[in-house]
């Protein structure tokens, strides 16, 4: 008998049918329903959709001027092939065509380096977005002292360069400087302006700051000692503009009053007295003063209406009128006045009309005309398109509403800028460029801010005040920085 695994064949022939038989059965039952039908055949989920193509991005901002040390944020935004779009927040790859911009490359912030014209790249994939930007010189406005100068640049910091000897450039020494130096680290400066070895400047909370020599009081802050650094001049916050003669200050808060500190020998300070003063005295009680210069020993203030007074020391006819020295604001003549400037014993103003005009000493051709002093309004030249003008120590500038810059006056040292040291009794045309937009004159040297924000400096640098970097004095424009 054969066997398998001890048993009988025929009984694990048996054994193995039995199995079979079972499995098929639980196959059947597994596969009926309670209702007896068969149910429906399984169907594939859909496969997703795919998203539309990116066909554009759009980058803004797409035109963009920025001064040096400043930066911008680009953002990009998707066109899509279904007509939609959206913010491109991620995934985006930033880049700039030059040196002239930095741009972090997953940020899409710009920081302008140096001066030129870039393009700015947002990428994805192979498809591009571009914006232009065109990056300025750094300066906003500028101040001329006797031998010293200050500017703004376009990031609120405010730098002085020249002589020192009085601490007025600011940066906490008496050390001369031939290139513009960092004024503290505070970034809210609004305006500046030099006298002959102090200076003032303006913040943008309206709070005035003053520094270099104090013999007089000239810096405000009630004390007669001389500061390397800025000092709070009281604790108002309303100032809106300032001016500084030779040992005396001014400045307009945003009620319309004026007020004067500093040397007052002459009555430049317009108190009714010829006493100094270390801190801001109110001159007279009106609230109508919306503009006020300063010169040696004078002052000229606007009000309200165009009208222009005058007062200080008028020994060459300064103040615009025969007489003495006064010590209190006195009208000049009946004009309306849009423009003035102050130089050592003159005066220039630019009437309502475009016209120019200049009254008090006239020795070296600083009235712009051939004559005698004069102590009344007489016109410069013949044209009616005059929009800014300066006055140094004996020499003048003025700019025309076309952007040209002209001298007259002394030029011993170059100060007009006509690259001669001839002195010029009538207007004289500072080379051929028409892209002036600011200019300030100081004792001997003159600074001007074109529209693309370089400054260039000429005349006298015999203690670094052109900020060129060297002592060399210049007969024409040159370029600082």
């Amino acid at each position: 008998m054969n066997k398998i695994s001890g048993l009988p064949q025929a009984q694990t022939r048996r054994e193995a049918i039995g199995k079979t038989l079972h499995a098929s059965l639980m196959l059947l039952l597994a596969g009926c329903g309670g209702g007896g039908d068969d149910p429906p055949a399984a169907t594939a989920a859909p496969a997703p959709a795919a998203p539309p193509a990116l066909v554009t991005i759009k980058v803004a901002p797409d035109i963009v001027t920025l001064a040096v040390g400043l930066s911008q944020t680009y953002t990009a935004t998707g066109e899509y092939a279904d007509g939609s779009s959206a913010p491109l927040t991620s995934g985006v790859a930033w880049s700039s065509s030059g040196a002239a911009v930095t741009i972090v490359a997953g940020t899409g912030v710009a920081t302008a380096k140096s001066v030129g014209t870039e393009t700015i790249t947002a990428t994805v994939g192979t498809v591009k977005g571009t914006a232009s930007l065109t990056v300025k010189a750094p300066y906003l406005s500028v101040a001329a002292g006797a031998e010293h100068s200050a500017a703004i640049r376009a990031d609120g910091t405010l730098w002085a360069w020249g002589g020192n000897i009085a601490g007025q450039v600011g940066d906490s020494s008496n050390t001369d400087r031939n290139a513009p130096a960092l004024v503290g680290t505070v970034k809210t400066w609004s305006a500046i302006a030099c006298g002959e070895r102090h200076t003032l400047g303006l913040r943008t909370d309206g709070s005035v700051w003053a520094w270099g020599l104090n013999l007089n009081g000239q810096l405000g802050d009630a004390t007669y000692t001389d500061r390397a650094a800025p000092v709070r001049v009281g604790s108002i916050s309303t100032w809106v503009a300032v001016a500084a003669g030779d040992a005396h200050s001014v400045g307009l808060r945003k009620d319309g009053s004026m007020w004067a500190w500093g040397r007052n020998f002459s009555g430049q300070l317009g108190d009714t007295t010829t006493t100094d003063r270390n801190a801001p005295v109110q001159i007279g009680i009106g609230k109508v003063w919306t503009m006020v210069v300063a010169g040696a020993r004078h002052t000229l203030a606007r009000q309200a209406d165009g009208s222009i007074w005058a007062w200080g020391d008028n020994s060459d006819g300064q103040l615009g009128f025969v007489g003495e020295s006064v010590n209190l604001p006195t009208r000049v003549d009946g004009s309306t006045w849009v423009g003035l400037a102050a130089g050592r014993v003159h005066t220039l103003g630019i009437r309502s009309d475009g016209a120019l005009f200049a009254w008090g000493s006239n020795d070296l051709g600083q009235l712009g005309v051939a004559g005698p002093s004069s102590a009344t309004p007489v016109r410069v030249g013949d044209g009616d398109t005059w929009a800014k003008v300066t006055a140094g120590g004996e020499h003048n500038l003025a700019l025309t509403a076309q952007g040209t810059l002209w001298g007259w006056g002394a030029n011993g040292d170059g100060q007009i800028g006509d690259d001669t040291l001839l002195d010029r009794a009538s207007l004289t045309q500072v080379g051929d460029a028409r892209d002036w937009v600011a200019v300030r004159a100081g004792k001997a040297h003159s600074l001007a801010i074109k529209t693309d924000g370089s400054l260039w400096a000429w005349g006298r640098n015999g203690t670094g005040q052109l900020g060129t970097g060297d002592q060399n004095s210049l007969a024409k424009p040159k370029r600082v920085g």
